[in-house]
């Protein structure tokens, strides 16, 4: 039964994805998003920003799928 589960549309259960905050050197929040590798990702946003901010984790490494939906409705929080 569990090979029958095994394959291309299998989710997977994998809590490898970070949700985090790019806070500049005042403590606001300039970018949100998801990643893998917060290292590498602070790296890209201080190079994008032209900032010495510093990234914040939010919560716990999650699911991608779970990490999808907390940026959404993120972006959603922050429209209104």
């Amino acid at each position: 039964m569990f090979n029958s589960m095994v394959g291309r549309n299998h989710v997977s259960n994998k809590r490898d994805t970070a949700k985090y905050d790019f806070l500049n050197t005042k403590g606001r929040i300039i970018h949100s998003g998801i990643t893998k590798d917060l290292d590498r990702r602070e790296g890209e946003l201080r190079r994008q920003y032209n900032q010495s901010g510093h990234i914040r984790q939010v919560g716990r490494k999650t699911t991608r799928e779970a990490a999808l939906a907390w940026e959404t409705n993120k972006t959603k929080a922050r429209k209104k």
